[in-house]
């Protein structure tokens, strides 16, 4: 239903997903539809990988109802967002996380994975974004 809408690179449009734990894998199997259907094969993994950090970010800290994913391409880049209804902006925790606990180490590879990344406050919320640098083919 959703990804039709997400996978023409001419409009992007954001999905609104519930701000729920299960939203994780829908945002997943969004991204992943939309990068095959652009032929993005080489993206699949870090995208997938990557959306997935964001939106668990989004549904743990942000205390909204619903989330917002955008998937959008332009010449060289190809970017995804995810939105909030929280003002507060991410920050990356640089100390060493233990290895037992997973947790806090989300954008730390984000950081580690995309070729940039940011967040941008809204008029209602804030989204945080991640780029790829992607080869179009001519």
């Amino acid at each position: 239903m959703y990804s039709g809408r997400l996978c023409d690179p001419s409009a992007p449009n954001e999905v609104r997903l519930p701000s729920r734990p299960e939203s994780g894998p829908v945002a997943r199997r969004l991204v992943l539809n939309v990068l095959e259907s652009w032929d993005l094969h080489q993206h699949l993994e870090a995208g997938e990988l990557l959306t997935s950090e964001l939106v668990s970010n989004a549904v743990r800290h942000a205390a909204g109802r619903t989330i917002g994913l955008e998937v959008s391409r332009k010449p060289g880049w190809l970017r995804i967002e995810v939105r909030d209804s929280s003002r507060a902006l991410p920050c990356m925790i640089l100390a060493e996380a233990k290895p037992v606990n997973e947790r806090g180490r989300g954008l730390r590879i984000v950081d580690d994975l995309a070729d940039r990344w940011g967040a941008d406050l809204l008029p209602r919320g804030k989204g945080v974004w991640f780029e790829l640098k992607i080869r179009e083919r001519h």
